[in-house]
């Protein structure tokens, strides 16, 4: 499918097409709020995943089965980070904040990213990368108090913005350790096991935490979660990687929270305010700027 385009200029629909499914994935989880709950739907999302990867990857994934085993605990480790923890927390955040600021938080993952590096791997990060991390922390500050930080001494953070920048300190853990391991596997038997991995890992949560079963309100909200912003989604970006280089492709995550404004203010009418747009545009040039920074 994908070895039909040519030229530059339609390689460039891959990040784009990637970043709206990301976003539209942000709007997913805030309106799962009240239709399932966070475990249910981040199960049956997993579930949903593997059964659909599973006539493709299994014969395949037994062949290499051996390479598998060996690097189980790392690819254990990405799953739960990734899959488990991430998205787990953003369905547990989505009651207590808005779409908006789901979309917004999640791009300071390139620069927790840069931050982990620095301080797992003994890497000291350039002047650039701290101006960019500083302009975007004030950003947030901005974002998350609506135009009020010095409230966050008062009254601290608010509940769902703070499990947001815990998922996506999760992510940021798991982009680290997926390149930092360069584990070798081909790609579709890589995502397989890690998302066998979180499927497990929320069946306890399922289990015994409380469920709403499925609907024809929330159906719609779990197949948009599994097939497209867990298999379509990464598969396209690793497309993308192929054909812009790793490099260009990660300034095309500042798309994500522009889809999302947008998709949440058409789809869930939630306004675009001052400090949305101030919290959003220098959150976003904080990373752009920072990301781009060498030494």
């Amino acid at each position: 499918m994908y070895g039909t385009l040519r030229g530059s200029g339609m390689d460039y629909l891959f990040p784009v097409i990637a970043a709206t499914i990301w976003g539209g994935n942000a709007v997913v989880t805030k309106m799962s709020a009240g239709l399932i709950a966070p475990a249910e739907i981040g199960f049956y999302r997993w579930l949903l995943a593997v059964l659909l990867l599973t006539p493709f990857v299994i014969r395949p994934l037994y062949a290499n089965r051996v390479q598998v085993r060996r690097q189980f605990w790392k690819l254990a480790a990405l799953g739960l980070l990734g899959g488990t923890i991430f998205q787990t927390l953003m369905y547990f955040a989505a009651p207590l904040t808005t779409a908006l600021n789901i979309g917004i938080i999640q791009a300071l993952m390139p620069l927790m990213a840069i931050g982990l590096v620095s301080a797992l791997m003994a890497h000291r990060p350039g002047l650039g990368a701290l101006i960019g991390a500083a302009v975007s922390l004030v950003g947030v500050a901005i974002l998350v108090t609506q135009g009020h930080p010095a409230t966050l001494l008062a009254q601290g953070l608010n509940a769902g913005d703070g499990m947001m920048l815990a998922a996506t300190l999760s992510y940021a853990g798991y982009t680290v350790l997926l390149r930092h391991w360069q584990l070798g596997l081909p790609l579709l038997q890589s995502m397989y096991v890690q998302a066998v991995v979180a499927t497990v890992a929320l069946l306890p949560l399922y289990l015994f935490g409380p469920r709403h079963g499925l609907t024809a309100a929330n159906v719609p909200l779990v197949l948009y979660a599994g097939i497209l912003a867990s298999l379509v989604a990464p598969l396209v970006w690793i497309h993308g990687v192929g054909k812009l280089g790793p490099a260009r492709m990660s300034l095309f995550f500042n798309l994500v929270p522009i889809a999302t404004a947008g998709l949440a203010t058409v789809i869930l009418s939630e306004h675009l305010t001052l400090y949305h747009l101030a919290g959003g545009a220098l959150t976003l040039g904080g990373v752009a700027f920072g990301s781009t920074q060498r030494g």
